[in-house]
């Protein structure tokens, strides 16, 4: 079996990675793994844009201060307040690698606001920030010869000396893993002492998503079943504002729209949002999803509207060119018609229990972005806040990973992977069936508004799920489709779990039979796999 060596491993291609990525390459050898093509992504996809303090009527202790609100005060105040204090930097990182922020016609930051924020502060390029930022991030990864880039590479599992190895008595530490050639089919090992999950969320999970189809919770399930500890995989923020057409997949319309004026109303053009919130269309994300879910379960209407019609054409055209342009391609001029719109599953905001400089529970493994839950959003992710996290803790993980890497004690030896009586899978169906219901079931039981009995229905299927899907994953070769069915079970289950054990309604998590606050401040930890 090939095995390739480096000082750094670093999985994923997004924001958190390709940084990660960057900031290591003078300090040794990186490998980088994306399942697809670097650009398949979260990242890729967001349109709003980064929060950082930069206005003269804005602080850092405002920006802490509306990021603990949104976070239902759940919010870790030490990281809120470094991450806030760090983000000019990751601004930098950015700027040097040719992204163009929008400006205004005097030369200073065209900053915008989105919901939940009380001044100006988050940096755009134009409302297709995300693929701004990839794509420069990406030409400048290409130029690096010291970063090996391997796309169409799915991590299997992660290596561990105690489970994977059976060292006894070493440490328990990660080591590298073995990984899927989704082109040649071949299974190989990178060995390495320092390993970064950078992987993104896990949308799919949900029949319905903006994520793209890559976010299956990857990093999250690897972690978990290499023994790392999760935490607060409740709060699974809704993006309120999924553009609703039968031929359009996953387009959001952006919540700086709602920055820029737009209003939330109903079929007849009523806005509804002040009668659950004094802050209106500009409330944070939970309230609003949570919202509209109700407006459309009350009146039976299939979705809700954006209403920016006041703004004009010109305006539109200037200020979101990327929305304005699609939603005409569907037949809809945000200038002249309301815009349809329902709520989609967009944003994981636990995941692995994870420092701001990446450090997890696992020796060896670090967790950055999406698929990390450091303690900055809470209950809630405030608006934009996701870009500026991955940013700022790319560059600590990094840091820390340079100045104290994990070091191999000896070369350790890693076996070839074994693929005992596996036969070629001849039943596809079998997985696209449980996929499906997976995210049926989430949907329809694990939603936006939970209960206790559908949550333990939720949980006993996912179960007998599991059982099966663990049967289908021994039985038959790896596929891409198989690794990743079997780790959306892992993170639908691990969603569950803790928000049973969450006895409260507190930001995104939101249970029938306990509507109230608790007075117990506390994060929802599930230990790693102990199997």
């Amino acid at each position: 079996m090939r095995i390739i060596d480096c000082d750094y491993f670093v999985v994923g291609s997004g924001m958190g990675g390709l940084m990660t990525a960057l900031h290591l390459a003078p300090h040794g050898k990186v490998v980088l793994a994306t399942k697809r093509k670097l650009a398949d992504c979260n990242t890729n996809f967001a349109q709003g844009g980064i929060c950082c303090v930069a206005a003269p009527d804005d602080s850092f202790k405002s920006h802490l201060k509306d990021t603990q609100i949104a976070g239902a005060g759940l919010c870790t105040e030490r990281v809120v307040a470094r991450i806030v204090a760090e983000a000019p930097k990751g601004i930098a990182d950015l700027i040097r690698c040719g992204v163009k922020f929008s400006k205004k016609p005097d030369g200073s930051w065209d900053l915008t606001r989105e919901g939940g924020h009380s001044a100006r502060r988050i940096f755009h390029a134009g409302d297709i920030t995300g693929e701004q930022c990839e794509a420069a991030m990406i030409r400048t990864i290409r130029r690096h010869p010291e970063i090996e880039i391997l796309e169409n590479t799915t991590v299997i599992d992660l290596i561990t000396t105690t489970r994977r190895l059976g060292m006894k008595k070493a440490p328990h530490q990660c080591v590298g893993a073995y990984v899927l050639d989704t082109e040649t089919q071949e299974i190989y090992a990178i060995r390495s002492p320092n390993t970064v999950l950078a992987t993104g969320g896990c949308g799919k999970v949900y029949l319905y998503t903006c994520n793209p189809d890559t976010a299956t919770g990857d990093g999250i399930a690897l972690a978990w079943r290499a023994g790392a500890k999760i935490e607060n995989m409740e709060f699974i923020q809704f993006h309120p504002t999924c553009l609703y057409h039968p031929n359009a997949k996953r387009f959001l319309i952006s919540e700086a729209v709602r920055g820029e004026g737009a209003v939330l109303v109903d079929g007849k053009g009523r806005p509804f949002m002040e009668k659950y919130d004094p802050r209106g269309s500009l409330a944070p994300r939970d309230i609003v999803a949570r919202s509209i879910d109700s407006e459309m379960k009350r009146t039976g209407a299939p979705c809700m509207f954006l209403d920016i019609r006041h703004k004009g054409k010109a305006y539109l055209k200037k200020r979101f060119p990327n929305i304005y342009k699609k939603c005409l391609s569907f037949g809809i001029d945000m200038a002249k018609d309301l815009i349809p719109i329902v709520p989609a599953a967009h944003y994981c905001c636990g995941g692995i229990q994870a420092t701001v400089d990446g450090r997890t529970s696992v020796k060896g493994l670090s967790a950055v972005g999406e698929c990390a839950s450091t303690g900055l959003h809470g209950a809630n992710r405030l608006a934009s806040n996701s870009l500026m996290e991955a940013l700022v803790c790319a560059r600590l993980t990094a840091k820390r990973l340079m100045v104290h890497p994990v070091k191999l004690e000896r070369k350790i030896a890693i076996p070839a992977w074994k693929t005992g009586k596996a036969v070629a899978p001849d039943e596809a169906v079998l997985v696209a069936h449980m996929w499906d219901e997976i995210r049926r079931l989430m949907w329809d039981y694990v939603g936006i508004v939970r209960t206790d009995k559908r949550l333990a229905r939720a949980r006993r299927r996912l179960q007998t799920l599991r059982r099966e899907i663990h049967d289908y994953y021994f039985r038959y070769l790896v596929t891409p489709d198989t690794l990743e069915l079997r780790n959306l079970a892992v993170c639908a289950e691990l969603i569950v779990r803790s928000a049973q054990k969450r006895r409260e309604s507190r930001g995104l998590h939101y249970t029938l039979d306990c509507p109230n606050l608790s007075e117990r401040l506390h994060s929802t930890i599930l230990p790693g796999y102990r199997g």
